[in-house]
This record gives C-alpha cells, sequence and structure tokens, in this order.
C-alpha cells in the first residue's frame, strides 16, 4: 500500500500547540516478577475512544530456567483485549477453548462480552530458552448494547495486517480504519489502532475520521509544535484538530489509538469493566461461587488448574 501524502498536514505551531489536551506519565505496576507502565485508566483521563487500558509490558529479560509471566486464569467482562508483542512469545489460553501462542505484530483480540476465562504465560520451551519479552496489552470498553453479549476470540497474524510506508515511516495498522487502510478484525464500534515507526525527522499526521486520538511514545521522541516528548509519555490531542508529529534525531515508535467517544461512563473493578455497577456487582459474585461446570464463568480447558481469586474490596 502507498502513502496518501494529501493526509500530510503542516506541524502546528505557535497556539496550536494546544491541540495537546493531556500528557500522561504512565505508573509502573509490579505484577509479580515483571514490570509494567500503565497509562490509562489515569487520573487525567479514563478513556481515549473506547481504550479504556493501556499496559506497556516490558522490555524484560527472562533467563533460561525463569518463571517468566504466568499469569493464572482470571475472569473479564464488558470489554475486548487486545495483546500486541513487540518481542518475544506468550501462551494464550481461554474458555473458549482457545489455544494460541502470541508472536510479534499478530494482534490477538479477546471479546469477553457477559464472561470470559483466560490464562498468559511463558511455559513450555519459551522457559526453558529465556526470552526478551516486549508489548502492548489494551482492554476496549464494549457499547452498552453488546456488554452481555456472546464471548470470541479472533487472532490475526502479522502478515495479515495492513502495512503503510512513505517518506521514512512504516505504519501497521492492528485495528480499524485510519489513514485509508483497514485492518480485518470486525470492532464492536469505532476505532483504531497502528504501531508507527519513524525515521530521524520523519512526520506522521494524525488521522483525521476519528473523535479521539492518542499517542504513546515507545522508543525516541517527537516532536509537537516545539515541544519535545520523550519515550514513555501518553499525548492525548483535541478532536478536530489537524496534527502531525515528527521524529526527534533517534527516530521514534509509536502505538497511535483512538475512536468514538463512548456514549457514557464505565466502571472498573478489578479485571470488570461495565456500565453499571450492577453488572460488576453480578460478577464479582459469579467469579467467587467458583461453579466452573455450570456458572457463568468456566476455566480455560487446557490450563484449568488453578486460577486467580477475585480481591476482597
Amino acid at each position: 500500500m502507498s502513502w496518501n501524502p494529501a493526509l500530510d498536514p503542516e506541524i502546528p505551531i505557535g497556539d496550536a500547540v494546544d491541540a495537546i489536551e493531556t500528557v500522561i506519565a504512565p505508573r509502573a505496576r509490579d505484577l509479580g516478577g515483571f514490570e509494567v507502565r500503565r497509562a490509562l485508566p489515569s487520573a487525567a483521563r479514563q478513556m481515549i475512544g473506547p481504550f479504556i487500558f493501556f499496559d506497556q509490558i516490558g522490555p524484560v529479560e527472562f533467563l533460561s530456567g525463569q518463571r517468566g509471566i504466568d499469569i493464572r486464569p482470571h475472569p473479564h467482562i464488558g470489554l475486548a483485549t487486545v495483546t500486541y508483542l513487540l518481542q518475544g512469545r506468550l501462551h494464550h489460553r481461554d474458555s473458549l477453548g482457545t489455544d494460541q501462542w502470541i508472536t510479534p505484530g499478530a494482534v490477538n483480540w479477546m471479546n469477553a462480552g457477559y464472561g470470559i476465562t483466560h490464562s498468559e504465560r511463558t511455559d513450555g520451551k519459551v522457559r526453558d530458552t529465556g526470552q526478551h519479552l516486549a508489548g502492548i496489552q489494551t482492554w476496549v470498553a464494549l457499547p452498552e448494547d453488546q456488554e452481555e453479549g456472546q464471548a470470541a476470540f479472533k487472532h490475526v497474524g502479522a502478515e495479515a495486517l495492513p502495512e503503510l510506508q512513505a517518506e521514512g515511516k512504516t505504519v501497521r495498522l492492528v485495528l480499524g480504519d485510519a489513514w485509508g487502510a483497514h485492518a480485518p478484525i470486525d470492532l464492536p464500534s469505532e476505532m483504531f489502532y497502528a504501531d508507527a515507526n519513524l525515521d530521524p525527522g520523519a512526520q506522521l499526521p494524525l488521522p483525521d475520521n476519528h473523535e479521539d486520538r492518542g499517542v504513546y511514545v515507545l522508543q525516541g521522541s517527537v516532536t509537537v509544535a516545539g515541544e519535545t516528548y520523550e519515550e514513555g509519555r501518553m499525548l492525548v490531542f483535541r478532536p478536530g484538530d489537524r496534527v502531525s508529529l515528527k521524529a526527534g534525531g533517534q527516530g521514534a515508535r509509536l502505538i497511535v489509538l483512538g475512536g468514538a467517544t463512548m456514549g457514557g461512563p464505565r466502571y472498573i473493578w478489578w479485571n470488570f469493566v461495565a456500565s453499571s455497577r450492577d453488572k460488576i456487582d453480578a460478577a464479582k459474585e459469579a467469579w467467587r461461587a467458583g461453579d466452573w461446570a455450570h456458572g457463568r464463568f468456566q476455566l480455560p480447558p487446557a490450563d484449568d488448574a488453578e486460577f486467580i481469586p477475585a480481591p476482597e474490596r
């Protein structure tokens, strides 16, 4: 695919820097043996479009024989998880019977709907040989009329995702519609998600067909209206403004995402997202009941020997 040069606006100057509505510094979180940097939700911003959760995983090195990531089966409702790796491999199993290794550049989309259970591990030969692991996990809040729908899973390899190349930039479109391209996964609402690599000095225009737009600086730095933002910052832009980012002297790697603003607020408790507290309370009770044979939640068939209990609070 070729880049559409008509989408390259000038970098804003002067007062146009106000197009950056919010700058989020992610918080470090220890998940037991490895650390993530969490940009969403934050005190400054709960969502960017439907994206309600954003974790940068690693980069981290697991040596041969180390336990690595070992997240036992746990439940979700009211959201879709999006797992996208930059380095390494991760083993996904869920209560639908899915057994899928995630590899760099591929995308795992797991729609929890009314309820799903999954585990994420670095096991088998990966644990024996060790690996470098880095990636992004996001959650997409579902529209209210789809919160209690059927769970579903979709895996798309890197080779099937649209890739745009021009003028010192390479962009892989992971989800949705942007820059004239369309990613293959069917989505519950309007959104986009892209992995962008920029050479030094290259410019990336933000898509102008989405209301909410955010950029997470994974590596390097970018300049907007004379202000420079280093890696580990989430920039949230005002709707409607034509904005372009310019990579710094070392280039930049960015996650660009957004979409239509949700129709109302969302409540978050543990791994549950919902438009009402009652829906979260019902899911709490169902998970704590532990009726894996007949209840709302089942454990993954290939990983049912243990699970994460719900927090007490």
